[in-house]
């Protein structure tokens, strides 16, 4: 996995990727936004995986890291990964490709199982939605790595970000990124914010165990308030099941939280 305490500034990884990393740290996005440039080795043209948000040092790094770009690719919507894609997209002179339409450019989706090709590189588009409807993870089966987006980081865990998104959804997109992982077709995780994981396994093990550990502490939470899922205050079980993490994150904590009461009152109803 990474080491928590780690300084992380992007880099080469393999033989054909480099990470420049945006100069947008905060509290959820950790170091900055993790934008990827594919190629193959020798090969003209390049993949821009998120190109993050519209500050234009970071556009001119990697725009000079990206050389002729053949297409930008998004794993998600949100404003810190998608913010500059159209822009930096004209500006290169090539298409943005997406699961949601209105964040295209040009006629092309992305949907789970296309491959997109470029010069001899191959990305596979792997559907990851859980912490966004839209999440897509994108595979680099010649170096077995795996892009994940939001969906898994290289530090901490991540939000569901209810009311988009879902935690039946998130924990089968954990359960298809760890069978991935299990068959050794990714080895390796290049998330969209902190360092790179050298051990997909112990890390989709993890994020796995945790998510469950956090359900149920959920489920006891509103056992003890005397109500169902469905009628259990957010912030409450907030208060009872983060108490151990820092309040400034709290807000980021309801997501989950909601997500996992919505989880909880589907098996109510069932």
């Amino acid at each position: 996995m990474t080491d928590p305490a780690a300084t992380w500034s992007g880099g080469s990884f393999g033989e054909r990727a480099q990470c420049v990393l945006a100069p947008n740290p905060n509290i959820m996005t950790l170091d900055g936004t993790n934008t990827w440039v594919l190629r193959e080795p020798d090969a003209r043209r390049s993949i821009v995986v998120d190109p993050g948000p519209e500050i234009l040092s970071h556009l001119d790094a990697v725009a000079e890291t990206a050389g002729e770009v053949a297409a930008v690719l998004l794993t998600h919507h949100h404003h810190d990964h998608s913010e500059a894609a159209r822009s930096f997209a004209e500006r290169m002179g090539c298409g943005v490709r997406a699961l949601d339409p209105a964040y295209r450019l040009g006629s092309e989706g992305l949907y789970d199982g296309d491959v997109v090709a470029v010069e001899g590189l191959e990305v596979h588009v792997v559907g990851t939605p859980g912490h966004t409807a839209d999440s897509l993870s994108f595979m680099v089966p010649a170096e077995r790595a795996v892009l994940t987006g939001d969906t898994v980081l290289g530090r901490g865990t991540t939000v569901v970000a209810h009311p988009d998104g879902q935690l039946g959804a998130y924990l089968d997109s954990l359960d298809r990124l760890h069978a991935l992982a299990e068959a050794q077709e990714a080895t390796a995780i290049w998330p969209g914010h902190g360092p790179v994981i050298t051990d997909a396994l112990a890390a989709l093990d993890y994020y796995r165990s945790h998510r469950q550990q956090r359900l149920e502490q959920v489920r006891e939470a509103v056992n003890s308030l005397g109500v169902r899922a469905s009628e259990a205050d957010a912030r409450t079980v907030v208060e009872t099941v983060y108490a151990d993490v820092d309040p400034v994150l709290w807000g980021a904590a309801e997501l989950s939280v909601r997500a996992q009461l919505e989880f909880l009152a589907q098996g109510e109803r069932r």
